[in-house]
């Protein structure tokens, strides 16, 4: 394995900007790069925390293409820190191409634990925690639907993350393919000013946030499919 140099993932708050790590502070003031999902999203942070550190952009929109020069700087001894605009790199946020790289070079890899919305939310939903299936977001259009069908045979509790402007269309869609009775807990704005736990089934929930139209960041934890020898 290369020790000239390392790339380093490191959480930023998703919320509440006290959820920062000592340790991530660390990285971010040693680092020789830094890499931000939207670089006028992260100099918020960054000038909150007293860095003063050139960011360079690295979302999905590029990193295809950035990949490799990213690469080569972590060979020539650079350790690299990766951010996103919240939250872990690589979940369901720009990342994984990056670190695919990496290993593929046996380059370094870290991973700071700290901020991410499922963990959170699924502690908090009352469903069961032993088991659980991440599914991020769905697909928008093609295999949505596919995708919905086999779940619908899912056992275990399902995390999914979620626009606010699709919340309650997703949540229809969930009535229609999982039944309107299986139990649903929807966190939103988790760690913010107006953070907002709701739980019940599923028909309960899509009416309230059709009378109560929803913003901010969203996570939905959803009841796995019941045992019917139970």
């Amino acid at each position: 394995m290369s020790d000239s140099g390392k790339l380093i993932l490191v959480p930023t708050p998703i919320g509440n900007l006290e959820d920062i790590t000592l340790r991530a502070i660390s990285v971010l003031k040693a680092a020789d790069v830094v890499l931000a999902e939207d670089t006028r999203v992260s100099l918020k942070l960054m000038k909150h925390l007293g860095i003063e550190k050139h960011l360079v952009p690295h979302h999905k929109f590029n990193e295809h293409k950035t990949v490799g020069n990213i690469v080569s700087r972590i060979e020539s001894g650079n350790t690299v820190a990766l951010i996103s605009d919240a939250g872990t790199p690589a979940i369901s946020d720009p990342g994984f191409l990056l670190v695919r790289a990496c290993v593929e070079k046996d380059i370094r890899v870290e991973c700071l634990p700290g901020a991410t919305a499922l963990i959170p939310a699924l502690a908090v939903s009352g469903l069961p925690t032993e088991k659980f299936v991440f599914e991020g977001f769905l697909p928008q259009k093609k295999g949505r639907q596919t995708r919905l069908k086999i779940l619908a045979e899912e056992p275990r509790t399902m995390v999914f993350y979620e626009s606010p402007f699709r919340l309650v269309k997703t949540l229809n869609q969930f009535a229609a393919f999982f039944g309107e009775n299986r139990k649903v807990c929807v966190c939103r704005e988790i760690s913010k000013l107006f953070e907002e736990v709701k739980r019940g089934n599923i028909k309960e929930i899509e009416a309230y946030y059709t009378e109560h139209t929803p913003k901010g960041e969203i996570v939905i934890v959803v009841e796995g499919k019941p045992d019917d020898k139970k």
